[in-house]
């Protein structure tokens, strides 16, 4: 007769069990996710625009599809053990142990903490099953793996900058590398000579993964030269007869747009992400390891940076959550704390007339801005379900605003308040409020760029709804972005149109519209008597962008956009392009 196996020896093959599975389902994902990116090159060579956005779309959905399957693992390996969590614990340590030398280890420990959360239905944190901190050592001086070559600016900055483009691998050639080099070598030299006292260039540190989005590819690196460094980022795109480089972007400011948390993720090969994400902090100190990780497309590992981040905030300091500034929202409460750069948004239970739509509406929306192309005008929004934070960290105002209005999401546990599902946002300055402390310059340039900011949400397919100015906000970099999505529409998904003559002198008297309203119509002239900006503003604005105001301006950006065309948006200024 077989003897019986024994409780404690069945805890200890569950438990290893269960860690090889999660590692085996995190390896799988992980190679996927290269896989997806690695094929960005081509797509790039090709210009071949629509398969790359549907990689994006692939690489995004990855998570959640390569999660679920190991859920489905978990369940039949652990059986009657899933809420065990003396196994759970178990299994932490063997998964722990199998990740020394792992090359994504901080993102497998991210995976891990996913499928616990699910299998138990956490709220809050379970120090018990969870990885709370990185396990492992954070690169801070030399990089551990050969992710960053040096060329030596021996002679001339120029030929170090040509013998990198001829490394960058494209199959396709350059229109006139040594025309694109000398430009570059001379921005550099330029930059470099009015950074300080004179010291000399000693060399070109670059990162080895090329770095892909929509229909440019960047090279990115430093410049070196005694104890300092200078950002050096080169965008590369098609030109009439090859390759060439569009851009030359040499500071913080420069590299932190292009990384900027109002764009989508880079498409890149990158083999040790703690290598590269040490290499980008260096170049942009002031940005948040969160939205770097966010930005290679790790999104789940960036909202695990970010929880941590919060969570050393809410250790260091004693500030409470509040209400945060600007005009308070008919379909979302938000709140922040005066020293922590990020608002927190949550869903109403309803909403109050004029608004027509529903919460699960609203969540639709912020799908379609998680998985669409943000052009870098709207606003990354990361969600979160099964929070909880300290009942004493909240104003009291704000808490009973919160228990009253959204009630479904929102419950009091004891000294604790579970929070079912929110979304956070970087915090922008709203623009209302900086408009009205803006001088005149900064108030029309500012308001210029509010056009921009609609014309480039339109070259995306992206038409905001609701273009009032208090749903748009003004970054630490001065662009203007978009934050409220609750009105959000694709531009395919509208009709614009022109208003119909009146019927009689006294159809234009009348409270109520001579002709059909559907809920798809949008009406451009009549935005017009609503252009938020005084008669000191409202005449350069209206110069640059009348064409707002007009249906056929609308009409060919939604046939192009219906076409599948990628329309040119440039996350850096055209001074910084070197051909115009």
């Amino acid at each position: 007769m077989q003897e019986a196996t024994s409780p404690r020896v069945r805890s200890v093959d569950v438990a290893r069990d269960t860690a090889a599975v999660i590692r085996d389902g995190f390896d799988a994902y992980q190679d996927a996710f290269r896989e997806i990116s690695r094929r960005a090159q081509g797509r790039f060579e090709t210009a071949d625009w629509g398969g790359h956005l549907a990689d994006a779309r692939e690489r995004l959905e990855l998570y959640t599809l390569c999660l679920h399957a190991v859920l489905d693992q978990v369940a039949a390996v652990m059986g009657t053990d899933c809420a065990n969590t003396a196994v759970w614990t178990a299994a932490r340590g063997r998964y722990s142990e199998s990740l020394a030398g792992h090359p994504a280890a901080e993102i497998a420990e991210t995976f891990f903490n996913s499928v616990t959360r699910r299998v138990l239905g956490t709220v809050g944190v379970n120090p018990n099953v969870e990885f709370l901190d990185y396990q492992f050592a954070r690169i801070s001086g030399p990089l551990a793996h050969p992710s960053v070559h040096v060329r030596s600016v021996a002679s001339e900055t120029a030929t170090a900058v040509q013998d990198l483009l001829g490394d960058a691998g494209f199959a396709l050639p350059f229109e006139d590398a040594a025309r694109d080099a000398r430009l570059i070598a001379q921005r550099i030299e330029a930059r470099w000579a009015a950074g300080g006292a004179p010291v000399p260039i000693d060399g070109l540190e670059m990162l080895d993964p090329v770095f892909f989005r929509r229909k440019g590819a960047y090279l990115i690196g430093r410049v070196v030269g005694g104890n300092r460094a200078m950002p050096l980022l080169l965008p590369i795109v098609h030109g009439p007869g090859g390759l060439r480089v569009d851009a030359v972007l040499l500071t913080e400011e420069d590299a932190s747009i292009v990384f900027s948390f109002t764009r989508s993720y880079f498409h890149a090969d990158i083999p040790y992400p703690n290598d590269v994400i040490a290499f980008l902090h260096a170049l942009m100190p002031a940005k948040p390891l969160a939205e770097l990780y966010t930005a290679l497309g790790y999104h789940r590992h960036g909202k695990t940076e970010f929880y941590r981040d919060l969570q050393r905030h809410l250790t260091r300091t004693n500030e409470r959550f509040d209400f945060a500034p600007g005009a308070p929202g008919m379909v979302m409460a938000v709140f922040a704390m005066p020293g922590y750069d990020v608002v927190f948004k949550i869903i109403r239970d309803s909403f109050p007339p004029p608004k027509q739509t529903t919460p699960d509406e609203v969540r639709r929306r912020y799908e379609l801005v998680f998985a669409h192309d943000r052009a870098g005008r709207l606003v990354d929004a990361q969600e979160f379900e099964g929070l909880a934070f300290p009942k004493g960290r909240f104003t009291r105002r704000l808490l009973d605003e919160l228990t009253q209005t959204a009630g479904r999401t929102v419950r009091i546990e004891g000294d604790s308040v579970e929070v079912a599902h929110l979304y956070t946002e970087r915090r922008v300055r709203p623009l209302d409020l900086h408009l009205a402390d803006a001088n005149p310059d900064e108030a029309r340039r500012v308001a210029l760029d509010y056009g921009q900011a609609i014309r480039d949400l339109a070259a995306t397919n992206v038409f905001p709804g609701d273009l009032l100015l208090k749903n748009f906000g003004v970054t630490r970099h001065g662009r203007v972005v978009f934050y409220d999505y609750d009105e959000l529409r694709l531009l395919t998904e509208c009709r614009f149109r022109v208003i119909p003559p009146p019927r009689h002198p006294e159809d234009e008297m009348s409270d109520e519209p001579w002709f059909h309203v559907g809920p798809e119509d949008v009406f451009p002239e009549d935005l017009r008597r609503f252009v938020p900006f005084g008669s000191a503003i409202r005449e350069s604005y209206l110069a640059a962008h009348a064409a707002l105001y007009e249906s056929a301006f609308w009409q060919d950006l939604q046939t192009q956009n219906a076409g599948g065309a990628v329309l040119d948006v440039y996350p850096y200024p055209e001074e910084r392009r070197l051909h115009g």
